[in-house]
């Protein structure tokens, strides 16, 4: 589903060059639930940006199902996340004027579907992250469990192909963040392919393999069962 060729991101400010990913090499197959883990600095959302299309590498190869996303253009990388991409942040990234069911069918009517159509796949995508009974709430009537669900939801709704989740339990206690995993692992067991930034070990040996990084570098590649 992904293949990594030789990535490098070098952020530059003036003259001063900051190397952060440092030639990744690695594949994902279709299906597969990885953990990108590491101390903070090692560049594990960095890393997660550019395999994600929210960022453009300095130099390197991006193959997502086929396709080199390096050489897309920046309209085509935007069409290709709106149609094939779900992601899901940290702070949620929910619009605090619009309600569940607004949030999560926006990217469905971006697409180009019908206010009809994507209202309904968005309920079914509420119901289950077991928000059925909360379309009408704005985010600021949501507990950041209930929020991070609904940034589940809307991240799933269009079934894309591959899930990314910069580390979605975050700002969460305990038992949310063990309903986001427990979701993560639901729709893994149903062939979703997902890419989860953690730095919480806990979660990370949920999932079925655990890429770490060090100092910008792949240090470790194991699967966990």
């Amino acid at each position: 589903m992904i293949e990594i060729k030789n990535l490098i991101k070098t952020y530059h400010d003036g003259k001063v060059e900051t190397p952060v990913l440092k030639d990744i090499n690695f594949s994902i197959e279709d299906g597969e639930f990885v953990a990108i883990m590491g101390r903070s600095g090692a560049g594990k959302s960095t890393l997660l940006y550019q395999i994600s299309l929210l960022d453009h590498p300095s130099s390197g190869d991006i193959i997502i199902d086929g396709v080199n996303a390096t050489d897309l253009s920046s309209d085509d990388r935007t069409k290709y996340r709106l149609h094939k991409l779900g992601y899901v942040f940290q702070d949620y990234a929910l619009l605090p004027d619009l309600t569940a069911l607004e949030n999560v069918a926006l990217p469905l009517i971006m697409q180009g579907k019908t206010t009809e159509h994507a209202y309904s796949v968005a309920k079914k995508a509420l119901d289950r992250v077991n928000l059925g009974h909360r379309p009408g709430n704005l985010p600021s009537q949501l507990s950041g469990g209930e929020q991070q669900r609904v940034s589940v939801a809307r991240a799933i709704a269009h079934k894309p192909k591959i899930l990314f989740a910069d580390e979605p339990t975050a700002n969460l206690d305990t038992e949310s963040s063990r309903v986001v995993i427990d979701l993560f692992k639901e729709l893994h067991k149903e062939g979703q392919t997902i890419i989860m930034v953690t730095h919480e070990e806990e979660y990370g040996k949920m999932t079925e393999r655990t890429i770490r990084l060090s100092d910008g570098k792949v240090v470790e590649d194991r699967k966990n069962r």
